[in-house]
């Protein structure tokens, strides 16, 4: 049972939060009666905030009554009226309007445009304490969002996961008005002590670089369901120690950039070699702004520094239900000790080879009389459907990641 901060705590934290304008216009009169057989109905403007009464977005809310066709009955109904639209004429006193009575709800002011979609996903990671939620739910409503969906776990040491999908159209400081929602929740995350918070806008799509050397199997997978519109993201550009797989590129449009390990050129000084060839990936990242890196059997081991740099979004798909069989030929290990089950894991690199977070895994039986080539067939699938499930959980903000281990939201 989620319970309420006191009330000085609650006022205290929206007037740090939201800005004087915001606080002003979310304080919006309640309309007054309407009167049966009005003609013209009133309601009282939104209190005095310095805000500009011919602004273009701000409405006022009235009471209306409707008459019914085909009897002397008239329907209540709750309309909002442009302040500069539809002859509408506003004073200190009443709104009125010469345009006729429509039929709609009673929405939310500062209206944004209908070509943008103003949807985020706001996920907190922090100590589970008394009043949580329902200080994160007060946060949302005192900033004019709407929750569309909320996600939310307790791990057994006591700590709390939540993943909110909002509608933040009808914000009060405005819904491009991106820098004061964040203020608002970075307060609220603050007085809480949240480990991390993070917002993703869905109108921003992610862009998802790949890295590959030769086997292709998965690199197919990804564009086909990128190019049916199944992964929502850009695809811009793609990776490879080897020139093998350029023509799949080229088929998508997609741009291929070849950088291979040039040990010779380093007199044979892998870790050298290694160096400047990450040094290449990051320019390619940097030139791109790729956000997300998947490693679609990408047969390199990272450097300590790149896994580093590119934590909890770079995603490598292994062919193995992990932590059995980790680092090359798996299938060839699991077929010697006689397993009946083969699997495949898709993790965020780190540092420790194949030791990752785990996001998704699969798995397929199988038995004596399959063979190892039996067992890499079967894995190609798992290894499909394991990474593509694992990326599509990752661009819509579902997989929180503490510790090592993760926390996926349906």
């Amino acid at each position: 049972t989620a319970h309420l901060p006191p009330p000085a705590t609650t006022t205290a934290m929206f007037v740090s939060a939201l800005r004087a304008p915001a606080l002003a216009l979310s304080r919006a009169s309640v309309p007054s009666p309407a009167r049966k057989g009005d003609s013209i109905c009133s309601a009282q403007p939104p209190r005095s905030s310095g805000i500009s009464k011919s602004s273009a977005w701000v409405t006022t809310s009235r009471v209306c009554q409707i008459p019914q066709r085909g009897t002397n009955r008239t329907k209540t109904r709750a309309v909002v009226e442009p302040s500069s639209k539809n002859g509408a004429v506003v004073t200190d006193q009443k709104v009125t309007s010469n345009a006729a009575p429509t039929e709609t709800s009673l929405v939310q002011t500062n209206a944004p445009p209908k070509d943008k979609e103003f949807i985020a996903k706001v996920r907190f990671i922090g100590p589970d304490k008394k009043g949580l939620m329902a200080g994160l739910t007060q946060l949302m409503f005192g900033c004019g969002c709407n929750i569309l969906s909320s996600d939310q776990y307790v791990s057994e040491d006591g700590v709390f996961f939540q993943r909110m999908s909002i509608d933040f159209s009808g914000a009060y400081s405005g819904a491009d008005n991106r820098e004061a929602l964040e203020s608002a929740i970075g307060t609220m995350a603050t007085q809480f002590d949240m480990i991390e918070w993070k917002i993703d806008y869905s109108h921003d799509a992610h862009k998802v670089g790949i890295l590959v050397s030769k086997i292709d199997h998965c690199l197919w997978d990804l564009l086909v369901r990128h190019a049916n519109k199944e992964l929502r993201c850009d695809i811009p550009f793609i990776i490879s120690n080897h020139p093998d797989l350029g023509y799949i590129a080229e088929q998508f449009g997609i741009p291929f950039e070849f950088l291979p390990m040039e040990v010779d050129k380093f007199d044979g000084d892998k870790t050298k070699a290694k160096a400047d060839q990450e040094k290449k990936i990051e320019a390619v990242i940097q030139k791109y702004g790729a956000d997300t890196l998947v490693m679609a059997r990408y047969m390199q081991v990272l450097s300590d520094d790149f896994c580093t740099k590119h934590a909890s979004h770079t995603i490598n798909i292994h062919h193995s239900f992990l932590p059995a069989f980790e680092g090359a030929k798996p299938y060839h290990r699991a077929k010697d000790r006689g397993v009946k089950l083969i699997g495949a894991t898709a993790h965020y690199a780190t540092a420790k080879l194949d030791m990752g977070p785990i996001i998704v895994q699969d798995v397929a039986p199988v038995s004596h009389r399959d063979t190892v080539q039996d067992m890499v067939r079967k894995g190609k699938d798992l290894e499909r459907v394991a990474l593509a499930r694992a990326l599509r959980a990752h661009l819509q903000s579902r997989v929180l990641v503490h510790q090592n281990r993760t926390v996926v939201f349906d």
